[in-house]
């Protein structure tokens, strides 16, 4: 299958734009319309020409978890149960603050870890979550607030998983989110 763009660093996306014989900048751009955009085609990517939109498409994709129930909490609090593209399931929390919102993420489909005091432990472990799927989870929340002129402004990995146990996934998605609105993404040139 074709990799999720969402799993791929800058570096990764600049390299294989480079083998297509365009300027690397576009992985900026493709950056900045996934991470500050919301977008989940390449069609939606209006700042780049069709015909590079359609190469990116037939070499990559862009993967959305679907979202199988959301239930809200009398303070606001949205607790998402999303189904990954293999089938399983995870779980992660929105829960609003005073003046932010934070997005309690998780970082593996089930837990190894077996604590007593937790209802994930009990599942067993089933697998380590890509990068992307971890930043997906993010993105689904950001979306809902954006029509709200608000974002989400912390996350914690404290959903379903132990961090540590998928540490080189979970530091990677934690990155690109932390530059989500920084100049990494801002620097990308509209044509």
């Amino acid at each position: 299958t074709k990799p999720n763009i969402r799993d791929m660093s800058l570096e990764e996306i600049e390299a294989l734009i480079a083998s297509l014989g365009k300027e690397k900048y576009r992985a900026r751009q493709i950056m900045k319309w996934l991470y500050l955009g919301g977008a989940t085609s390449f069609a939606e990517m209006t700042t780049l020409a069709r015909e590079f939109r359609t190469r990116m498409e037939g070499l990559t994709r862009i993967a959305e978890p679907a979202i199988d129930r959301i239930q809200t909490a009398s303070d606001g609090t949205k607790k998402a149960l999303f189904r990954i593209e293999d089938g399983l399931f995870i779980e992660s929390v929105l829960i609003p603050g005073r003046n932010h919102w934070t997005a309690c993420i998780s970082t593996q489909a089930g837990c190894a870890m077996g604590c007593v005091f937790c209802a994930t432990g009990h599942m067993g472990f089933k697998k380590n979550l890509s990068s992307g799927e971890i930043i997906e989870q993010v993105i689904h929340y950001a979306r809902q607030l954006k029509p709200l002129g608000e974002s989400v402004t912390n996350v914690v990995v404290m959903g379903m998983g132990e961090p540590f146990h998928n540490y080189d996934n979970t530091l990677a998605a934690l990155d690109r989110l932390r530059h989500r609105k920084s100049q990494q993404f801002h620097g990308a040139r509209a044509t």
